[in-house]
């Protein structure tokens, strides 16, 4: 009689056990550090209708020029071009949304508004100023899991860059009224650009570590008769969790972009470097340093409050072309339908 009692206890302890040990060794998003720094997409999937919004601000800032990987003054660019560019801001605000619709698959999209400005001078000593702004290109995107086990995770990252962000930017010059920008200053790629990738993340009980490659494709060419390069990117990052509600992280990447292939008719090679697809195509280091702020109860669980600010330790350019100074990630990103 005790035999009939005591084996469906036994039963239910062992089954509960099992499961407990499975989850034990799963990777965990739930804590500070389990997602990667918050400049870096599409690290993490979900469980199945699980959703998760996000909103990113995203500055960056670049100023005076290099040739190759050295300085460049004003007095040697105006020796083969009439403009040389001073300084650059880049800002994009990012809105994403990720959907779960079962355990293996996660489905990704994002879209951006950009504002950019350049401060340019003039050979004979004009400064002014032009400016873009708009919806940038939309992508869409799924991640495929692999593994999740002893606190390790692999995912693939498969995607496709549509071309909604407008390469037709033009603004006010000293020399033309409606003056065509150059290729940085222009909203979109002009193409559909498909994306590849791998993510790997691991887990201790009290920090986190992950590497992420990403290969994206150029495919055709835009309107303007070009093509901006395909681009490289890989990264690696550590972070430790301070506490149930803080981490603290850092990362080193790089990324590599090949040369604009074709000519924007719109554009004379002479006015200005970055008018000539000659000097395009770059490779750069970043050190990154970084903060997560995660709820992990109450009404507000899972919110999770993210910065990065990354900086170039290397860059190589062909040509002659900008110098990027600080790139700098803020964040939030909130999960509902989680069940961890």
């Amino acid at each position: 009689m005790y035999n009939k009692i005591l084996t469906p206890i036994l039963g239910a302890i062992l089954l509960w056990s099992n499961v407990t040990i499975a989850q034990e060794n799963q990777w965990t998003s739930a804590r500070p550090d389990g997602h990667a720094p918050i400049s870096i997409m599409g690290d993490h999937y979900h469980k199945k209708s699980e959703f998760m919004f996000s909103y990113r601000f995203m500055p960056m800032w670049m100023k005076d020029n290099l040739k190759s990987t050295d300085d460049i003054s004003n007095d040697d660019i105006y020796q083969n071009f009439m403009v040389a560019p001073q300084k650059m801001n880049m800002n994009m605000h990012m809105l994403g949304l990720m959907y779960a619709p079962s355990d293996r698959v996660t489905l990704m999209v994002m879209g951006n508004y950009i504002s950019n400005s350049m401060d340019l001078r003039t050979g004979m000593g004009v400064d002014f100023t032009t400016k873009s702004g708009g919806l940038g290109d939309i992508t869409v995107s799924s991640l495929i899991k692999i593994m999740n086990t002893n606190r390790q995770s692999l995912h693939g990252n498969v995607g496709i860059s549509i071309p909604t962000g407008d390469i037709d930017q033009r603004d006010a010059t000293p020399i033309m009224n409606n003056a065509q920008l150059a290729y940085p200053m222009q909203l979109g790629s002009g193409t559909w650009d498909p994306n590849l990738g791998l993510t790997y993340i691991g887990q201790s009980d009290n920090f986190s570590w992950g590497a992420q490659s990403m290969y994206k494709f150029r495919l055709g060419e835009n309107s303007e008769n070009y093509t901006f390069g395909n681009r490289f990117d890989i990264v690696g990052w550590g972070a430790m969790k301070v506490s149930d509600y803080f981490s603290l992280s850092t990362s080193l990447s790089y990324f590599n972009t090949q040369k604009i292939d074709g000519v924007d008719a719109d554009l004379n090679p002479m006015m200005m470097p970055l008018f000539n697809t000659d000097n395009s195509g770059r490779s750069q280091f970043d050190v990154g340093i970084g903060t997560n702020f995660f709820v992990p109860k109450g009404s507000l669980k899972n919110l999770r409050i993210g910065a990065e600010i990354k900086i170039p330790t290397y860059q190589r350019v062909d040509g002659i072309q900008m110098k990027n100074t600080l790139m700098a990630t803020f964040g939030v990103q909130y999960t509902i339908g989680h069940k961890e």
